[in-house]
């Protein structure tokens, strides 16, 4: 890992103080960075007294850090490096560094921000899988890690590697610690981003302040499922507070996970039913899509699906005049490639 000296002085800050923001934003302008570790009795009179180590001690603390994000593999940015994310320096609380796992350069793409509540329904999650898949042919997918709208659109990014996944919590650390072999693949494929150091658990706050930079990365974020109190939607107003684009897919009326987006949709943001909408305002051709060839059986079933939105399985079999079991034979065909999807109690909705 190449850092300049100027990063030097600044990953020290970062890594070997207990400063807080305030404090290492003050540090910083009191003294370049590069003279930071020379001259911190001067910038830092008080700590000087009784928690400043010598010089001598602080350099060797500073070649320390580094070394140590150097074994685990990590990477760090600083607001002076020259691939910091050039919209997260817009925003009011940019963080001072960055650390990372995996693709550096994914820091230099175009990036679009995908989130959801953990509670999403199946159908959300399907077409944000798919989505997310389509959006990632031209931006980096920025998402979470936890269940729900972040997985489905990890899941959909993935395969193409064009994805960054920022953590409530330090590098060395996984949350939820359930997806620490996900978190594993991610890095391989895509990239990891932290603002915290690598050994920082997740904190009540982490979550907000992982929020803003969900926002403050990508161009625009689209909201998969919210209820009225969620993170999704601290991301959503964010990205408004931000001057982002916000798109949210609509919900079925009386749907708690999906109050929020309904709201969203009411105040202003785009309504989104499939990739093209996304893709279409930020000036990409429309790509020609061909479905895969349906029988007559399925064909009858999809387009109930989509006069109705959801529906029970012999209700469905009932309006095709088809028996339960045929009904069934074809929904999962339609599930297999990718147009219906499983709503839960025998119940399913067209994607």
């Amino acid at each position: 890992m190449r850092i300049t000296e100027e990063e030097r002085g600044y990953l020290w800050l970062i890594g070997c103080t207990h400063l807080d923001y305030r404090a290492r934003v003050a540090a910083l302008r009191a003294a370049p960075p590069a003279e930071l570790i020379a001259r911190a009795e001067e910038i830092f009179p008080e700590a000087a007294l009784s928690v400043l180590p010598p010089r001598s001690v602080r350099e060797r603390e500073a070649d320390a850090f580094l070394a140590s994000l150097a074994k685990k593999g990590y990477f760090a940015v600083t607001l002076l490096s020259e691939d910091y994310p050039e919209a997260l320096k817009q925003i009011s609380t940019p963080p001072l560094a960055l650390f990372g796992a995996g693709n550096r350069e994914l820091l230099r793409a175009r990036k679009f921000c995908v989130v959801g509540s953990r509670i999403t329904p199946p159908w959300a999650e399907k077409l944000a899988a798919k989505v997310s898949g389509e959006i990632a042919s031209r931006f980096a997918v920025v998402t979470g890690l936890a269940e729900g709208g972040d997985l489905a659109a990890i899941e959909g990014a993935m395969p193409r590697g064009n994805l960054i996944s920022v953590l409530p919590c330090g590098l060395d650390m996984c949350y939820p610690a359930a997806h620490a072999s996900l978190k594993e693949k991610i890095r391989a494929s895509g990239l990891l981003l932290s603002e915290l150091l690598p050994g920082e658990e997740a904190k009540k706050y982490s979550f907000h302040a992982r929020n803003r930079l969900l926002a403050g990365l990508a161009e625009g974020v689209l909201v998969v499922s919210a209820a009225r109190r969620s993170g999704a939607l601290i991301t959503a107003n964010c990205a408004l507070d931000f001057g982002r684009d916000v798109f949210a897919f609509p919900h079925n009326v009386g749907s708690v996970h999906g109050e929020g987006c309904n709201d969203l949709i009411k105040k202003g943001a785009y309504l989104v039913t499939e990739a093209e909408d996304i893709l279409s305002y930020y000036g990409f051709a429309s790509q020609e899509k061909e479905l895969p060839p349906l029988s007559a059986g399925e064909e009858k079933l999809l387009a109930l699906l989509k006069e109705v939105g959801e529906a029970h399985l012999a209700v469905l079999a009932e309006r095709a005049g088809m028996q339960v079991f045929e009904a069934s034979a074809h929904l999962s065909a339609l599930e297999l490639k990718g147009l219906a999807v499983k709503a839960g109690g025998n119940r399913y909705a067209a994607v």
